[in-house]
């Protein structure tokens, strides 16, 4: 088996080897690269993909592999997806050819959750727990609607304890993982056992129902709002997609789709961004995790217009949005700016710029300014600058009314998110914006001073 790390949005997919020149694929994205290189590589064709659940931070790329190579779509029926698939339901079992892929209906991160066992003879193997039972964890009761989610953590409650009566030795496989925003709370460690989880799972070791699910609750932070939607793309089908490339437009195209509304999002490195950049645009430097902060700030309702350094790759910025949902629905990516913003300077286009204040320089630019730190909040509690001012970045999004109209300087743990939010401030009318490079710990290692800590 071969796991395939999305280490931007914090997923594992797997890939089965049947023993025959056949394939299992669980919980594949839309963005099928990684998966086909992969089995590419081992002369493997897929023939079964499975999905756990309805997915929220990705779209899947089931049904892609079931149109382009003939798989078999294997979900849980209650999910009623209005696409050709096998409707699995508790107990069902699948011949894969010597093994056998048994279900398990386990309720709680979605309403129609299932674990798949896979069974060599009488033993199991192991058992794809997607967004169920995970590495010292389980995964988020709150993204199907904010009235079941008591309930579904309850149900949550009920499925692990039934994923713990497996035996020791038996492998968990879950989907998400370390940097996933729908792991509640997210760890580090990607795969397990059941052994292992029973003995170190706080989850797991909690008193009884109610207990666990005050724990799992309070766990629970903010996510992107993409995942309101996307599920329900994944219910009702991804549609196809081709291509991978960005239509070229003019200077004067994109000066008149800004000025119809669309935005420009600015994928180039926080220093690129800082020297100049068009007035208005979003940056969300194209790293691994693009994907979530564009789901997490572009706005749904606007067309997008990408602005790129020309030797980042258009195909990598195209699938990361495709697999957060941005060719699907009516926020298309209408094209890039033709020859960058090196275009946009020579016909003599007005710029904006945005300064970098070095960590030891913050003592002397916070005179008069207000410090915003836009982490998350439980990165914020484990250390932040005194009296720095607390918004996240995802409110940022929604309305920039929380931060001062005064000077401010933005920081995050490395600068590309405080680079997100000082662009949004920007967009807002802010005029004194200025970003720090790094984070607290390099502000605490340059002064000398202590970190706080607490909300």
């Amino acid at each position: 088996m071969v796991s395939l790390v999305d280490e931007g949005l914090g997923n594992s997919a797997y890939l089965v080897d049947l023993g025959d020149g056949r394939a299992l694929a669980v919980d594949a994205s839309l963005d099928l690269r990684a998966l086909r290189a992969a089995a590419g590589r081992r002369g493997l064709r897929v023939v079964y993909g499975a999905d756990t659940h309805l997915h929220a931070d990705f779209l899947s790329g089931a049904l892609r592999l079931a149109a382009e190579d003939g798989a078999t779509v294997l979900a849980s029926r209650a999910g009623n997806r209005e696409f050709p698939h096998s409707g699995i339901v508790d107990g069902d079992e699948v011949d894969l050819g010597g093994l056998t892929l048994r279900a398990l209906a386990t309720p709680g991160h979605t309403h129609e959750h299932l674990a798949f066992e896979v069974v060599d003879g009488s033993r199991v193997l192991g058992v794809f727990t997607g967004g169920s039972l995970l590495v010292g964890s389980a995964a988020r009761t709150d993204l199907v609607s904010p009235e079941r989610t008591e309930e579904l953590a309850r149900a949550q409650y009920r499925s692990l304890q039934r994923l713990a009566r497996l035996d020791d030795e038996v492998a968990v496989w879950p989907t998400h993982g370390a940097g996933s925003f729908c792991s509640a709370p997210p760890g580090t460690e990607r795969t397990s056992t059941i052994g292992t989880e029973r003995a170190t799972n706080t989850l797991l070791r909690a008193e009884n129902e109610d207990a666990f699910v005050a724990q799992l609750l309070a766990s629970l932070g903010s996510f992107p709002p993409s995942f309101l939607r996307l599920g329900e793309i994944n219910r009702r089908g991804p549609a196809p997609v081709s291509g991978d490339t960005l239509h070229a437009l003019s200077v004067g195209e994109v000066a008149r789709l800004a000025a119809e509304g669309a935005q420009l999002v600015d994928v180039r490195p926080v220093p690129d961004f800082a020297a100049g950049h068009v007035p208005g645009s979003l940056s969300i430097p194209l790293r691994p995790v693009f994907a979530t902060w564009l789901g997490w700030l572009a706005e749904v309702d606007r067309p997008i217009v990408i602005v790129r350094k020309l030797d980042q790759d258009p195909a990598e910025i195209v699938w990361q949005a495709r697999k957060v949902g941005y060719d699907q629905i009516d926020n298309q990516i209408v094209g890039e700016l033709d020859g960058g913003l090196a275009s946009w300077t020579e016909a003599a286009m007005p710029t904006g710029s945005i300064p970098l204040v070095p960590a030891e320089s913050l003592q002397e630019a916070r005179e008069g300014s207000a410090v915003l730190d836009i982490r998350q909040d439980s990165e914020f509690a484990a250390g932040h600058v005194p009296g720095a001012v607390h918004v996240e970045l995802g409110d940022l999004a929604v309305s920039t009314t929380a931060v001062p109209s005064r000077p401010t300087v933005v920081m995050c743990g490395h600068g590309e998110r405080a680079m997100s939010a000082a662009s949004l401030l920007a967009r807002a009318g802010h005029r004194e914006v200025a970003v720090l490079e790094g984070g607290p710990a390099d502000w605490a290692a340059t002064t000398g001073q202590r970190l706080e800590t607490g909300a």
